[in-house]
């Protein structure tokens, strides 16, 4: 039996005892008669006030907890151990070792490697309402990158922290108007609610040179040498290094919701809820979405796997697997969003 349950049935007798009438109590007349009453009456009231506020629910707390923060796949540089307490989540993000969480209530958590200050989240640490994470993606662990961390706050500014070697944390004048960002690698993304892309940091392949026309955006990704936009008419433009196709969007390119990029691979998500995937497949099939492709609610890209939620709140993953990184804990069910680092993943549920 639960403890929870032990302890209903305890308020339920009390209740019976104290509430309806089942115990009749009398003071005999003696010395202090009056301080024993009032004693009485004092343990009477403390017993009658505790079982009105007991639960009939066995809930425990650890149940009660909502949008919990699983992480799983590389967690060598505690990014996995999400802090306590672990709850109140709307998004999560990873990069090459660091993770951040966003609570409903506008705060930040970080964890992991803090070699570079990215898990030092900037005084106040209040109302932001998105996050991102940036680091090299090493082809594999250990994970030693250099990483650095965004957030957007409610007053539509961007606030940049940790690595800043290639000065992807100066956010460009003015820092105002801003809807979404991205990282990845040393260069950050933000996107304006005009319509157009800021991009600074590296950008020795290009990554931050925005095509012309810079305007009529309405959705960003950041990849390791390239980057991704979404066009109010549902087009995706691409640019920065192309070494594996990863800026080659299939045809056709139309209809598409939301983007996201790897280190050599990107996807799409279309307005049908599918799935499109190019760039680099290698040998571990990043690019192959697995069947059936249909249900897709959001989508994520790391260094060389991927993930995607589906609308009956389960997980997909695929790519390399060697850490675990597609292996969604069970049960794979109930999960809210998504986030993704180079070589682990995080789900909200």
């Amino acid at each position: 039996m639960l403890a929870a349950d032990v302890r209903c049935k305890i308020c339920n007798l009390v209740r019976s005892i104290f509430l309806k009438g089942g115990v009749k109590m009398k003071v005999r007349p003696i010395p202090f008669r009056g301080s024993i009453l009032f004693f009485t009456c004092v343990i009477i009231l403390a017993l009658i006030t505790f079982t009105l506020s007991c639960s009939d629910d066995p809930t425990t707390p650890e149940q009660a907890k909502t949008h919990i923060i699983l992480v799983w796949g590389y967690c060598g540089e505690g990014q996995c151990d999400v802090p306590a307490r672990n709850a109140d989540f709307v998004a999560a993000a990873g990069s090459n070792n660091h993770s951040m969480g966003l609570k409903s209530d506008g705060t930040i958590v970080a964890w992991g490697d803090n070699s570079c200050g990215q898990c030092d989240v900037p005084a106040p640490n209040v109302d932001f309402v998105a996050i991102a994470a940036g680091g090299e993606c090493v082809p594999s662990p250990p994970c030693t990158g250099l990483c650095h961390s965004l957030g957007l706050k409610a007053d539509s500014t961007i606030v940049a922290w940790g690595d800043n070697s290639g000065m992807q944390c100066e956010v460009p004048a003015p820092n105002a108007d801003f809807v979404s960002i991205a990282a990845m690698g040393y260069h950050s993304l933000g996107l304006k609610s005009d319509g157009t892309i800021v991009a600074w940091g590296d950008n020795s392949s290009g990554q931050c040179d925005v095509p012309a026309p810079n305007a009529d955006f309405v959705a960003i990704a950041a990849g390791r040498f390239h980057c991704l936009g979404i066009k109010s008419n549902g087009t995706i433009v691409a640019w920065g290094s192309n070494d594996y196709g990863q800026c080659d969007v299939p045809a056709l390119n139309a209809n598409f919701v939301e983007v996201a990029a790897g280190r050599f691979h990107s996807l799409g998500l279309k307005a049908d809820s599918t799935i499109v995937a190019w760039g680099l497949n290698g040998s571990d099939g990043r690019i192959e979405v697995p069947p059936p492709n249909a249900d897709f609610i959001a989508i994520a890209a790391g260094e060389a796997h991927s993930i995607a939620l589906k609308a009956d709140s389960t997980i997909v993953g695929w790519g390399w697997n060697y850490l675990g990184q597609c292996d969604t804990p069970a049960p794979n069910a109930d999960f809210v969003a998504i986030g993704i680092g180079c070589h682990h993943s995080l789900g909200i549920k």
